[in-house]
């Protein structure tokens, strides 16, 4: 499935939007400890910070959508992205204000290769949490394979702005800086 240039722009420009308009938003949220602590935390302790912070995400409030994302989750890891789809289009349907549904199947539909309905969840995701440093992580490699580089080293700056140590993301931003700068490693 190919997205299309101007299908892209205007998502860029709104998630650019959201995240300023929103980041001050969150300043009561208890996860604004971790975050500032994983701004200056070493490699170690950003690990565990990613796991405390992934698994606040995870808590929907409801046992039931809980185990929808589990299902979802469990889909995926066992290469089963359709079946993800389903598990996770029920918990969208039934969560809306979820963010971590959107993210997992935005996550589905990228391995799907539909990048069309992983990059509108994604949208939903950044629109719900602004800080989710994985739904940016997604966009880039999306744009990565779509072939922008300028976008995607935009989009993983973001998120190493958010999660400094984030896995991959450093590796990714430091070989497209060298590939926008017309260098190639």
């Amino acid at each position: 499935m190919k997205v299309h240039q101007r299908f892209l722009n205007p998502i860029v420009a709104a998630l650019s939007a959201v995240f300023l308009l929103t980041a001050t938003a969150f300043a009561d949220e208890p996860l604004d400890g971790l975050f500032d602590k994983l701004k200056s935390a070493d490699s170690r302790a950003a690990a565990r910070l990613e796991r405390e912070i992934w698994n606040e995400w995870s808590k929907s409030g409801s046992a039931a959508m809980d185990l929808l994302l589990q299902r979802g989750r469990d889909a995926l890891a066992a290469g089963n992205p359709a079946e993800a789809i389903d598990h996770l289009t029920a918990l969208t349907d039934h969560a809306p204000d979820f963010a971590e549904g959107w993210n997992a199947r935005a996550t589905a539909y990228y391995q799907a290769r539909q990048f069309g309905p992983s990059v509108s969840d994604i949208a939903r995701t950044l629109t719900l949490n602004p800080r989710h440093f994985g739904a940016m992580a997604g966009l880039g490699a999306i744009y990565e394979e779509l072939n922008n580089p300028q976008k995607a080293l935009d989009i993983y700056r973001a998120a190493l702005a958010i999660h400094p140590n984030l896995r991959g993301v450093s590796e990714s931003a430091k070989r497209l800086e060298a590939k926008v700068a017309g260098t190639d490693l």
